[in-house]
């Protein structure tokens, strides 16, 4: 009978010690396991990241980590790391969190504007994915890669369109500059390289002409416009006569693209430059800034009309009085020199 007893007792204590292993098992795997307030926060876990670095990141989102480290060498996750950004919702367990850490990298929107050179690109890019600038910017001046797709110095700037792409977090430099150029393939197709033609210019062209255009106006009504004026006068053989591009130019020279000048002085026109339109006929040799995509339409779908020149309206500021003739152009241009004036706007 005491035999009985003690079998009994130790098999009762068995299934207690087994159920209470049991229950710490199911809780380390199934029990919540955030403490993060808001219904989601987000992890970025970045190439060849150690275990170490993902427990580093996950620490305070965690309530505990030892039982998310337990799980994570049950279900092979710590050999088995993966770069990306990933969202763990409020309440998740450890089963869930690392599911999510294996399969769930969400993309991001990565979006930039009106550049004015590829080092600034760099900088805006590397804010948004994993690429730092420095690596983004070798990339983009590659000679290789610029000599395979046909860019060179002056040109390499207009292979980049503003817009908003879709990217994984941890993408390297050389797979946002190769889609960049898928982009820029898939952007100039039959219908937008014929009207290029149509126009007797390369898309690289059209792109330099369009970054003088966006230059001018913010207004994206005006730009058909605007882009009609300066094709009448490469038409009839006249310099294009932008202050942008001269603007340009100084900032090319000295390096300096936060340079803010808001009026060009008789100087500045004398500057040597291929940039400086005053003094080189045709389109510049590459883009001032990126254009945005209304600006490269607008020139390829210019408005047809008689106009040679404009100036800023200081009765509808953003928009601009056109005139067909240099006289009418100087009277309009009274205006707005009186305005500088009374601003005190002298650079």
């Amino acid at each position: 009978m005491n035999l009985k007893k003690v079998l009994w007792a130790t098999a009762i204590l068995g299934l207690l010690i087994c159920g209470f292993v049991a229950y710490q098992i199911y809780s380390a795997i199934f029990s919540p396991n955030t403490q993060f307030n808001n219904d989601e926060a987000f992890v970025y876990i970045e190439t060849d990241a150690s275990f170490t670095d993902v427990k580093t990141s996950l620490e305070p989102l965690l309530k505990d980590l030892s039982t998310f480290e337990a799980v994570a060498k049950r279900k092979g996750y710590i050999t088995n790391i993966k770069a990306g950004k990933y969202a763990l919702k409020k309440g998740m367990n450890n089963n869930e969190i690392i599911n999510t850490l294996r399969s769930a990298n969400i993309p991001v929107q990565v979006s930039f504007n009106n550049q004015e050179s590829l080092a600034l690109l760099a900088g805006r890019i590397s804010e948004q994915i994993e690429a730092d600038s420095l690596s983004l910017l070798q990339s983009f001046n590659d000679s290789s890669f610029l000599e395979e797709t046909k860019f060179d110095e002056d040109t390499k700037l207009a292979m980049y369109i503003p817009n908003t792409y879709e990217f994984f977090w941890n993408t390297d430099a050389e797979s946002f500059r190769d889609r960049m150029r898928t982009e820029y393939n898939r952007f100039w197709d039959d219908e937008r390289l014929q009207k290029a033609e149509n126009l007797g210019l390369t898309p690289n062209e059209v792109t330099a002409l369009a970054a003088i255009v966006q230059k001018e106006t913010a207004k994206v009504d005006e730009r058909p416009r605007v882009a009609g004026v300066y094709l009448n006068r490469i038409r009839r053989g006249m310099l294009l006569q932008a202050d942008p591009t001269v603007i340009y130019a100084i900032k090319k020279e000295t390096g300096n693209y936060d340079t803010i000048i808001k009026r060009v002085l008789f100087r500045d026109l004398e500057m040597d430059s291929p940039y400086n339109t005053y003094k080189y006929a045709g389109v510049p040799p590459g883009p001032i800034t990126m254009p945005d995509i209304t600006s490269i339409d607008a020139v390829l779908n210019p408005e047809k009309h008689d106009y040679l020149y404009f100036v800023a309206d200081v009765s509808n500021f953003g928009y601009h009085m056109f005139a067909k003739t240099l006289a009418q152009h100087n009277r309009n241009k009274v205006q707005y020199t009186r305005w500088l004036n009374q601003q005190k706007v002298m650079r």
